[in-house]
């Protein structure tokens, strides 16, 4: 045991001294000098030249750009997670959908027109500005709802691939308030402005989230390549439910006296939103993925590490909850954290030192913040770290998450207990991945992303 301990605090190799790099998604990095056990963690931030490589086009040309742009604009892991011909379609496609917005105004304003407001033919100067200023409003109000997609598409466009069921069913909760506002507006016409623009963010940011989410779905149906088919059969299902649910939309509204109802109208309207809303659950539900995500993943691996099973990709779906976030799953989990937190309140260098000695042969460090109802890890990648390693710190946190809950009161310090999990999983870790396999999981397709903001980098020099 005295031998143990002792390893615990011989992290080095005699003549050399440790060296932590944490590598930033923007390029730069914070390097760790680990010298002496007693002084409090320091970094120094430094900054990283970034190569251009000449045979890779896409990259040539966005050096210019700042990164919290790129991060914005383009897809994570850019130029490398795309096509060589991504970069020069979307140059052709900006200014190809400003002009077809140019044309979207120009024709909004005639419609206006078309219906009595304003008049191509009117000599009217009062008459010209009322109908310029209508069209200018009712465009404005499209403009601010366009801002809500802009800013899901640059800001989490990464969330879709991992839980496209999820981020559908929050589309049309949000969705749903923006109809409200919509409503309102025949409650409240002076406020006609505010509310159908708010409503209209609404439903913008709703369809930020919809319509990539259902680009991944719609993947998934198409096993045979044909993608292009499924979406265009998807819109003849569509438009039939379009055309029925217009149908009996009519009928609804052109019954006696109910349009100037405004009780009876809400109500019925919040009675057919809560069906839809139910109707939408339940389309979502019977999907059945057989790629592994973070929420399925953890449900897998706690199968295997109490009963030593493997669910199948069919039980698996069914049991996970489309309305739950993955953070707020027990035990929390927190991924990606930098090294400072790795080293605890004290910003000791030797457990940083403890912890890079006992992960040695590990893509990650994974460290226990607390014990107790409310179990939380923190998980620190390094570099090179893949899908796998998130299934390994995954499979160690609920290990330590079963065995250790009811022993914490125990004299064992904690490296003790992460270097049995490590052992444990070394045993078991293999048998998880064969039963991933033979229960008809897809490994080759991982929807388990390494977050790129904080890599870690242990060297050792002279």
């Amino acid at each position: 045991e005295g031998r143990e301990e002792a390893d615990d605090q011989s992290v080095g190799v005699e003549g050399l001294v440790s060296i932590v790099v944490e590598r930033y998604g923007n390029g730069t990095s914070k390097r760790y000098l680990l010298d002496d056990d007693d002084s409090p963690l320091q970094g120094f931030l430094e900054d990283q030249e970034r190569e251009a490589k000449p045979d890779n086009k896409s990259k040539t040309n966005t050096l210019w750009l700042p990164d919290a742009v790129k991060d914005f604009v383009f897809p994570t892991g850019f130029p490398g997670s795309v096509s060589d011909d991504y970069l020069d379609y979307m140059l052709w496609q900006f200014p190809t959908n400003v002009t077809g917005w140019i044309c979207n105004v120009l024709v909004t304003s005639s419609l206006l027109k078309a219906v009595g407001v304003g008049s191509f033919s009117g000599t009217s100067a009062a008459a010209t500005a009322a109908a310029s200023a209508a069209a200018i409003r009712w465009v404005s109000k499209d403009g601010i709802g366009a801002l809500g997609r802009l800013l899901i598409g640059g800001r989490f466009g990464s969330l879709f691939d991992d839980d496209p069921k999820q981020w559908r069913m929050y589309a049309d909760f949000i969705g749903s308030a923006g109809s409200f506002f919509d409503l309102a507006t025949q409650l409240y016409p002076a406020q006609f402005l505010l509310l159908a623009s708010t409503g209209n963010l609404a439903k913008a940011v709703a369809r930020g989230l919809r319509d990539p989410s259902f680009r991944v779905i719609q993947n998934h149906f198409a096993i045979s390549g044909n993608l292009g088919e499924v979406a265009a059969k998807e819109e003849v299902w569509e438009v039939a439910a379009q055309l029925i649910g217009l149908g009996l939309g009519i009928l609804i509204i052109d019954t006696p006296g109910l349009v100037k109802s405004f009780p009876f109208v809400s109500l019925t309207w919040t009675s057919i939103r809560i069906v839809h809303l139910w109707l939408r659950y339940q389309s979502l539900a019977v999907l059945r993925f057989n790629t592994v995500n973070l929420k399925r993943a953890r449900i897998l691996v706690q199968s295997h590490v109490v009963h030593s099973i493997v669910t199948g990709y069919v039980d698996c779906n069914k049991r996970e909850n489309i309305l739950l976030w993955q953070r707020f799953m027990k035990p929390r989990i927190i991924f990606g954290v930098s090294l400072e937190e790795v080293s605890g309140l004290q910003k000791s260098v030797f457990k940083v030192k403890a912890l890079l000695k006992i992960y040695t042969k590990e893509k990650y460090i994974l460290t226990l913040n607390k014990m107790d109802k409310d179990t939380e890890f923190s998980v620190s990648f390094k570099v090179n770290a893949t899908s796998r390693d998130v299934l390994r710190c995954l499979w160690q946190a609920y290990w330590l998450y079963e065995n250790m809950e009811n022993r914490f009161k125990d004299k064992d310090s904690v490296f003790h207990w992460l270097k049995q999990s490590l052992s444990e999983m070394d045993s078991k870790f293999d048998d998880f991945l064969f039963k991933l396999d033979t229960a008809g999981w897809n490994l080759r397709e991982s929807n388990l992303k390494i977050p790129n903001q904080i890599l870690i980098d242990h060297e050792m020099i002279d």
